[in-house]
């Protein structure tokens, strides 16, 4: 049945037949529908949430705002908690409403929700209300986020435990589908055991959508007929006393709860048979996981069945309900347990079966087998593979095994792969753009910080000097005990604003009050950034936590502000609070660490991300500036990414070498590459974007339908991207357009903490029908299709692992993005030809597009790459979806829909007509890839224009001389390497060749290709002009266009002077070392070309390279000048004891 009317709102208005929803937005559904059961049944009843955001539940504030009125239409309350005690607590409050008088509602039900952490820090709050209990007309859910892989985590979680300390009922779901089933469950539950009723919610589900029935009738619960309630029921009374309260729940509430499970087959044999051997227990994910080692195995349920294979399905892991589980067990040879981490269903299935009789109870394996060796690994996540070899070995043999251990070669074959092709490079994440934790969390030399939690803790990635990280709200604690034991005088410690609202104001008060002498870096980025950029509960101003702050005895409190002309007209900062701009940083955390007792620095700036959010909602002004790079004046130094740690400062590829762009989709408009000492960077204002333009649209018959592969079953497709690019929103289009065709889908996000620039995944499964059944992650070695958005994560072990040499069909983006370890090593190299081999090497075909570059030529903008490879991935035929069906999920995004369209048709025509897509920005020409003629002719012309033909002659010669030393040793690599050292250190970039790489054309032609129009600044720092930072060294300032554009040509003219007594600029310690390089490279080459042979070629080419390591400008050229020179006269002293 096609679904060609859906709208957004079904997943919460439709009360019958099937919807796409994601796991995050069924808890709100169960909400929902919970009220309308509660109104058929003649109940007046209102709903109350609160919690505190965290993965996989990071989005549940913001789809409850977004559904606001449908929660309000339900008479559900939302309310964010300031952390998730305080909010466990107020939803034990929601069950106190009806104690006395002026209720208005029959009774209210509750739900908190948080991640693992935040279970654990409330368990007091959980065991008292626990104890208390439930109204019986409301009753609790407690949503349990748990990351068992820890991908977004501290730690690895799991939940169970602790629910089973609080001695709350735990309830297990599979999938979505069980998301809402088990949720109404829990609630019908609860209300007749006054229990709270624990519901694990696992990343996989969370982070996940699908197709499924929310249909109301499928929800009718039967009350045990043989459970005596005692007199005054189970639930929440007032004057109730603590022992009381304790016999009471271990009496009759957890009986209570094990009748009404078994009463409703909570736990039940999905899978049985006349005489079965083998009996599998499994709950949640790994049913799923179960189910999927046969369907990989092509063992059929029916097959299964005869081969003696039994299946038992937990929906209630805590208290575990014995009769069935006895009834389950009896006859069986051998109990497998299946579940995820510890052993929470094994020990108690171990304890229920012990009183059998021998020869009546199974050997139980599980963590171990029938001989006590591992088994069922309790690390990380179980795969399919790791089930279905263990169930494999447990089958009795029969031709079924030839399909068994053709999945299980192929699960090798794919394991291979990724050890022996996955990348050598990786894809960590990192903080955005223009992020201000790049900034704040440096630190001076001498000094280490405490990395503190959430996008705070991925400083430790790359800082040697920043490590360590505590709970959340414990910032800084770790220092009060380690401070009493050590020379070390003073530390920093990172803390966000969402942090310090949630709990970290307490630690800071634990350390005035400690006399720890610590330094807190507060970073106030107005959003709760790792979780998607809510705003803190309090809402509060920085004036306002400067006076909180010096109220509870902080010494001293400093503000570092991006904008700190925002700070002018303040008045209500508290007294002698300093503000500084953020240039100042280091000079501010070197008094800050002077500062005897507890300190705080203030760091004022808006998280990138959110900033670009507002921006595009129209709720921030946009950027008045745009940046951009001369190439021809970069060097390449990679100062600017030193100063700013911004990933959109990217290599670009040019026959002058690499140099630096600024990737203008992601840039966030920071500002602090301009930092970077050097003169090739412009900003322009008011300039738009000459890409965006008005297209000839691409229509849906531009070009010809492919032919599509037969489709039977359930097709799994991978995406592999980027996080933050928004590759996880082209999986959820795809699996909506397969809803809208009327087929069953699902997709699982595999994001977490790699949202911020790290590897992401999206496995999206289709199925032939609506009732086909679809699991979660797709198995190993069982992909079909490969989408690589990014083809470094496409290449790395963890995709590598999915591919199948007999199945998989892999399109790539040929445009490599580059990875944050650029930001450190500026020499790091890209290598998309080699990715693209190795992906090639473990699929059935592979073919790519350069998508990134198609859609900032074609639309201005890269965000749409990722739909340019799905319209490429769907003409090639093998995305079971139609056109219509995915131009109708591209509308109900509702997101630059026309654009989206139009990328979709772009990737489509790259498909078809391969001439149609262009170069990759790699291809450019290089001075490792030009002829050599051609390198040498393009140095000796451009030395000419930079000075004379004399000028240039003096360049060739030295080159041929070279040339024909090498000549008879059949190579040209070190008249490659002369050529290249040569011409760099000829053509330094004094004034007068700045002011004509400014002034020549090129650069404005190359500007033109990205913006039209607007007004430019050249960020110089001009002899005797500049000032000087607080660091000593002279600072830039913005030079306007109409100065520059009248000055530069007129002193380019003057390259005349250059090097004579009139040369005023040449008279500097700068130009003199510049021409004793040329000088001593010179001697360098001719004593080269005297003493080269064979045995010594290598280093004379390693000799000739060394000056290429000198870039820069100023300061940071001069430091670059020792290195460079000292790795010189290491390998001459090499070349000295080689045999000429």
């Amino acid at each position: 049945m096609r679904h060609q009317d859906v709208t957004l709102d079904d997943k919460f208005l439709l009360t019958e037949g099937r919807v796409y929803i994601t796991g995050v937005q069924t808890l709100l559904r169960v909400m929902i529908d919970q009220h309308r059961l509660d109104r058929a049944a003649g109940l007046n009843t209102a709903g109350f949430v609160s919690g505190y955001r965290g993965s996989p539940l990071g989005g549940l504030d913001q789809q409850a705002a977004r559904a606001a009125r449908h929660l309000q239409a339900a008479e559900i309350t939302f309310k964010e908690g300031l952390n998730e005690d305080l909010a466990a607590t107020a939803v034990w409050g929601s069950q106190q409403a009806n104690l006395f008088p002026g209720a208005r509602y029959d009774g209210v039900f509750g739900m908190w929700y948080g991640k693992a952490p935040g279970v654990d820090r409330t368990g007091d709050a959980f065991k008292h209300a626990n104890f208390a209990g439930v109204w019986p007309k409301g009753g609790v859910l407690a949503v349990a986020g748990d990351d068992h892989s820890c991908k977004s985590s501290t730690l690895p979680s799991q939940s169970e435990y602790a629910f089973q300390d609080f001695e709350m009922p735990v309830l297990s779901p599979a999938d979505v589908q069980e998301v809402l089933d088990y949720g109404l469950l829990g609630y019908a539950m609860s209300r007749f055991s006054g229990l709270w009723v624990g519901l694990i919610a696992l990343a996989d589900t969370m982070d996940s959508g699908a197709t499924i029935d929310i249909s109301l009738d499928r929800h009718r619960f039967v009350l045990p007929e043989n459970f005596r309630l005692p007199a005054g029921g189970l639930g929440i009374r007032l004057k109730d006393q603590p022992l009381d309260k304790e016999r009471r729940l271990r009496t009759q509430k957890i009986p209570a709860a094990l009748a009404f499970a078994r009463a409703n087959r909570i736990d039940r044999v999905m899978l049985g048979g006349s005489r079965p051997r083998l009996g599998i227990v499994c709950q949640g994910q790994a049913y799923k996981d179960v189910i999927e080692a046969f369907a990989a195995m092509g063992v059929s349920a029916a097959e299964a069945q005869a081969l003696g294979v039994a299946i038992y399905k937990v929906g209630m892991p805590w208290p575990l309900e014995p009769q069935g589980l006895r009834a389950f067990a009896a006859g069986l040879e051998t109990l497998m347990v299946v579940e995820h981490k510890r052993p929470l269903i094994e020990t108690q299935a171990r304890a229920a079966l012990y009183d059998l009789p021998a020869h009546a109870r199974p050997r139980i394996i599980g963590k171990t087998d029938e001989h006590g060796r591992p088994l069922l690994s309790e690390l990380v996540s179980l795969s399919v593979a790791e089930i279905a070899l263990a169930i494999a070995d447990r089958l009795p043999p029969g031709p079924h095994m030839d399909r068994v251990h053709d999945y299980l070669n192929r699960v090798s074959a794919a394991s291979m792969a990724a050890v022996t092709l996955s990348s050598d490079q990786q894809r960590k994440p990192f903080f955005c753009s223009g992020c201000p934790h790049n900034s704040s969390t440096r630190l001076p030399e001498g000094s280490r910080a405490l990395a503190g939690i959430g996008c705070h803790y991925m400083a430790s990635f790359n800082d040697p000097n920043t490590d360590l990280t505590s709970h959340m709200g414990g910032e800084g604690l770790t220092w009060v005990g380690a401070a009493p034991f050590t020379e070390e005088k003073h530390v920093f410690v990172n803390l966000g604003d969402g942090t310090y609202n949630h709990s970290g104001s307490l630690a800071i008060r634990a350390s005035v009050a400690a006399g720890s002498n610590i330094t807190y870096k507060l970073l106030y980025n107005d959003a709760v950034a790792m979780t998607g950029g809510q705003r803190a509960e309090s809402g509060f101003t920085v004036p306002q936590i400067t006076r909180q702050l010096a109220a509870e005895g902080v010494k001293k409190v400093v503000i570092v502000a991006a904008e700190p002309e925002r700070y002018e007209g303040v008045r209500d900062l508290a007294p002698g609070v300093e503000v500084f701009p953020r240039r100042d940083l280091m000079k501010v955390q070197r008094e800050l660490r002077e500062t005897p007792g507890t300190t705080v620095l203030i760091y004022d700036q808006v998280c990138a991300t959110e900033k670009r959010r507002r921006r595009k909602r129209g709720k921030m002004a946009a950027a008045p500036l745009r940046v951009m790079i001369n190439p021809l004046v970069c060097e390449g130094c990679g100062d600017c990414s030193r100063t700013s740690h911004c990933v959109s400062v990217e290599p670009l590829n040019t026959e002058f070498g690499r140099k630096r762009k600024i990737n203008q989709s992601t840039c966030n408009q920071d500002y602090s590459c301009l930092e970077g000492f050097c003169p090739s960077f412009v900003t322009i204002s008011g300039a738009e974007n000459a890409n965006r333009k008005a297209l000839p649209a691409l229509m849906a018959d531009s070009t010809p339908l492919p032919r599509f592969e037969p489709f039977e079953g359930v097709k799994n497709i991978i995406f592999t991207g980027v996080g933050g690019t928004g590759v996880t929103t082209v999986a959820s289009i795809l699996a909506m357009a397969a809803h809208v065709d009327g087929r069953s889908a699902s997709v699982v996000d595999m994001t977490g903490l790699a949202q911020k620039g790290g590897a992401v995944f999206s496995h999206v499964r289709i199925g032939e029908t609506e009732e086909t059944v679809i699991g979660g992650r797709v198995p190993a070695a069982s992909a079909h299709v490969l989408i690589a958005c990014d083809i470094l994560v496409a290449a790395g072990a963890d995709a590598l692992a999915l591919y199948a040499k007999d199945r998989t069909v892999a399109v790539g983006n040929a445009d490599f993005t580059p990875t944050a370890d650029f930001i450190t090593d500026r020499d790091v190299r890209f290598d998309a030809d080699a990715q693209a081999r190795r992906i090639a090497a473990a699929v059935k075909s592979y073919d790519s597009a350069p998508a990134q570059r198609l859609a900032e030529t074609h639309l201005g903008d890269g965000i749409y790459a990722n739909m340019i490879m799905l319209g490429f991935a769907w003409q090639k035929g093998v995305v079971p979806v139609s056109s219509r069906a995915l131009y109708r999920a591209i509308r109900l995004n509702g997101v630059q829909a026309e654009e989206n369209l139009q990328a979709f048709e772009l990737g489509r025509k790259a498909a078809f007509d391969p001439s149609s897509r262009g170069p990759r920005e790699d291809d450019a020409p290089t001075p490792e890839t030009m002829p050599l003629e051609a390198l040498i002719a393009h140095r000796a012309g451009e030395l000419e224009k930079y000075q004379s033909r004399a000028y240039a002659q003096r360049y060739l010669d030295r080159v041929r001389k070279v040339q024909a030393a090498e000549a008879p040793l059949g190579s040209d690599a070190l008249t490659r390497q002369v050529a290249i050292s040569l011409y760099k250190l000829m053509a330094y970039k004094d004034e007068y060749e700045v002011a004509r790489l400014h002034s020549d054309g090129r650069f404005a032609a190359y500007r033109a290709e990205t913006f039209s129009g607007g007004k430019a600044k050249v960020w110089l720092a001009p002899p005797l002009l500049a000032r000087k930072g607080p660091d000593g060294k002279p600072r830039k300032m913005a030079v306007p266009g109409w100065l520059t554009d009248a000055a530069f040509p007129v002193l380019a003219r003057l390259k005349g002077l250059r090097g004579t007594p009139l040369d005023l600029f040449g008279y500097t310690a700068e130009r003199r070392m510049e021409r004793g390089l040329i000088a001593d490279f010179e001697a360098q080459v001719d004593r080269l070309a005297a003493g080269l042979s064979k045995a010594r070629l290598n280093l004379a080419v390693r000799i000739a390279a060394a000056p290429q390591q000198i870039r820069g400008f100023g300061h940071v050229k001069e430091a670059s000048v020792g290195p460079a020179k000292a790795e010189a006269q290491r390998l001459w002293r090499e070349w000295e004891a080689a045999e000429a």
